[in-house]
């Protein structure tokens, strides 16, 4: 038997092992969010210009285009082509790509819905 941050309950050897395990489990994902969010890439060179690209013909209704965008992969810039994706949830906004001028190069803000 156990108790946990002085709760009333009681657990059993077991049912500890499981939430020290998610506990743990939690202290890890947050750091790994921390450490992807304060590891941005810095490239010291501008990114080119962006390519102009033709849409097809949307693969059904409510689809939105996300415009392409260059990606660095470590040694130049990539074209990564746009594409039609259907919104996650009515209402729902694509806020594109851009390259932002920081701490003396260019850093990637990534896309998202909004």
């Amino acid at each position: 038997m156990c108790v946990l941050l002085d709760w009333p309950q009681v657990f059993t050897k077991g049912e500890c092992i499981v939430v020290y395990k998610r506990l743990i489990g939690l202290v890890f994902a947050g750091g790994l969010a921390f450490s992807a969010a304060a590891a941005d890439v810095v490239v010291r060179v501008a990114p080119p210009a962006a390519v102009v690209e033709t849409r097809g013909v949307a693969p059904g209704p409510g689809y939105v285009w996300i415009d392409g965008y260059h990606r660095w992969d470590g040694n130049a810039y990539a074209w990564n082509a746009g594409r039609w994706e259907q919104p996650p949830r009515p209402h729902a906004r694509w806020v594109a790509h851009r390259w932002v001028h920081r701490r003396g190069g260019y850093v990637l803000m990534e896309g998202h819905w909004r």
